[in-house]
């Protein structure tokens, strides 16, 4: 199995920063790409950042210049580094990660249990 482990969340004020950190485990040949969504009370889930392996990262247009998404390959691990916070961008934030595993051809999508970043003054 793979385990997605997600980080860093928690409640800043407006105009403040947050570091997500996504680190994934188990029985991993390799990672293709690796992202971040979020979902917001009553929305349904929507991408922030993904990030291929070795390829250019795609943001929403709500967060770019702000958000920047990066990856430690040696580590299985993404990050998502969110600057001038705004309220709106209060939800709970997934990481993803498109996962070649040691006992399947077949590459599998996995998602981390979520964190709750929370934008209030």
């Amino acid at each position: 199995q793979v385990h997605l482990v997600e980080s860093g969340g928690g409640l800043v004020q407006p105009g403040g920063s947050l570091k997500l950190s996504c680190a994934a485990s188990g029985s991993i040949f390799s990672i293709n790409t690796m992202g971040w969504y979020r979902q917001a009370p009553g929305k349904q889930r929507e991408l922030v950042a993904v990030m291929p392996s070795g390829a250019t990262p795609t943001y929403a247009d709500s967060v770019k210049g702000r958000f920047t998404i990066s990856r430690d390959n040696a580590k299985n691990t993404v990050y998502l580094q969110m600057n001038s916070l705004k309220p709106e961008d209060t939800a709970v934030y997934y990481c993803n990660a498109l996962v070649q595993t040691t006992f399947s051809n077949i590459p599998r999508t996995y998602w981390g249990q979520g964190t709750q970043a929370t934008v209030s003054s």
